[in-house]
């Protein structure tokens, strides 16, 4: 087989740069270690800044995110005895919209615009440094397949092989403490997110739809989700969310899914090696806090896809070779970004740190300059900042 790019991985970072490369005229070929069903499946990040949304909008994707996605003006900061909105809106203009991975997903597929191989095994990338790098893999039925191409696009996480093809400097952060994340057939009792700091750990009122909230707790690495109770879970938010506070009150639920997650920050540099980029998850990871991950891949794969038609089409490498740098700017702004929202709303047992964090908390919802700072960086600047 052969093609123009090779791309690794069929989760939403793939699949949108095989959509963008198409309306480019760039052909691709997509492989994918699990199966559509699999990768459908994976429950992901919730949260799409303003570019995203504009972005996937402006390629045709962006009819069901605007009719049963929901847009947000902002946030909520709370913490003992206050609640604090912070209207992204009225500071900058932008907004967020919750729309969950899965649903991009949906989209991605539907537009039956890239050609995908699911359920491959053995892939390896072969001279990525050369001008024509090549991948070989078994398929489905078991049958032994190269793949040629000109260009090699490792949209495949932090587990696949194309990290590890790229000689690279890491930079990471290990978080002392995980997620308990839950799933549950109840409507939000919030119209939109809340953020609370509490002494007994950080806590997170998310959402997925009318009908299904997302929520989190802040526990112990090594956490196992079994060792947490439906009724536990459901009093330890209420009590770390504000229960009561002014009237509001947090509505339990069935519990349909529980999972916890670590919490760590990663950034790989360069995020090319030859004729091989990265893009998403297999060049940098950032925690959930400040909702970067998804929107950080979408940013990654239309710098590369613009930088690739410009290639193909143009037979110019201006953007291609700039690609990296221009695409950690953003990686690192978003990485400042998400450790900050974390360090300020996980608890660490230090009486010292926490008074830092509550003096932090209070300049951000007193001071315009400190609320338009985190409403800047939350709802996301421009792809190619």
């Amino acid at each position: 087989m052969r093609t123009q790019v090779a791309i690794i991985g069929a989760g939403p970072a793939g699949l949108l740069l095989a959509h963008l490369l198409t309306r480019g005229g760039v052909d691709s070929v997509v492989l994918e270690a699990r199966s559509q069903e699999y990768v459908a499946s994976r429950i992901r990040a919730g949260i799409l800044e303003q570019s995203s949304v504009d972005l996937l909008t402006g390629v045709g994707l962006g009819d069901r995110l605007r009719s049963e996605g929901h847009e947000h003006r902002g946030i909520y900061l709370n913490w003992p005895g206050e609640r604090h909105h912070l209207d992204f809106v009225d500071l900058t203009g932008r907004t967020v919209w919750v729309y969950g991975q899965t649903e991009v997903q949906k989209d991605l597929v539907a537009a039956g615009t890239a050609d995908v191989r699911y359920e491959v095994s053995e892939v390896a990338l072969h001279d990525v440094e050369s001008d024509r790098p090549y991948v070989t893999f078994v398929d489905r039925e078991g049958n032994p397949q190269r793949l040629d191409a000109e260009v090699i696009a490792g949209c495949d996480g932090s587990f696949g092989p194309s990290r590890n093809a790229v000689p690279a400097e890491t930079f990471e952060r290990v978080y002392p403490y995980s997620w308990l994340g839950i799933l549950a057939d109840v409507a939000p009792s919030t119209d939109e997110l809340i953020y609370a700091w509490h002494p007994d750990g950080f806590a997170l009122h998310s959402m997925r739809s009318p009908t299904v909230s997302r929520l989190y707790l802040q526990v112990p690495n090594g956490t196992d989700p079994a060792s947490w109770s439906d009724d536990r879970i459901w009093e330890e938010l209420a009590r770390r969310l504000g229960h009561g506070q002014d009237g509001w009150k947090l509505t339990p639920g069935p519990i349909t899914d529980k999972s916890v997650l670590p919490m760590r920050s990663y950034v790989q540099t360069p995020m090319r090696h030859g004729n091989l980029f990265l893009a998403g998850d297999a060049a940098h990871i950032v925690p959930p806090t400040g909702a970067k991950g998804l929107n950080l891949a979408i940013a990654d794969v239309t710098l590369l896809a613009t930088a690739l038609v410009e290639r193909f089409r143009q037979h110019s490498t201006v953007l291609i070779d700039s690609y990296s740098d221009t695409a950690l700017r953003r990686v690192w702004r978003c990485t400042h970004f998400s450790w900050w929202m974390t360090t300020m709303l996980h608890t660490s047992g230090d009486p010292f740190d926490a008074q830092l964090q509550l003096s932090q908390l209070r300049w951000v919802t007193s001071s315009s300059a400190g609320a338009t700072g985190l409403a800047e960086n939350y709802a996301g600047l421009p792809i190619g900042f």
